[in-house]
């Protein structure tokens, strides 16, 4: 049983942990490779140099989820904030 003896199940949690990191990083490289206005993969792209196309990176920048928090407060549990915070 050399699998028990390396792996344990006390590391369980930390391979999780390493593994969510690990899918996070892959997600913002390829979004980055894939829509970045600023990164150009094929010959073409970056033979056209710097280009002025500020609604492509005004449409990067401003994606969905900042959208979505943009006018909420920076809470992770906000009734439960205000029960501890706010004065009967």
């Amino acid at each position: 049983m050399a699998g028990g003896r390396w792996i344990r199940p006390e590391v369980y949690p930390l391979f999780a942990a390493v593994g969510v990191a690990v899918g996070i990083c892959g997600m913002q490289l390829v979004r980055n490779i894939c829509i970045n206005p600023e990164v150009r993969v094929n010959k073409q792209g970056r033979a056209a140099g710097v280009l002025e196309n500020f609604a492509e990176g005004e449409k990067y920048a401003e994606h969905t989820l900042r959208k979505f928090v943009r006018n909420r407060a920076p809470e992770i549990m906000p009734s439960l904030n205000s029960f501890f915070t706010d004065p009967e």
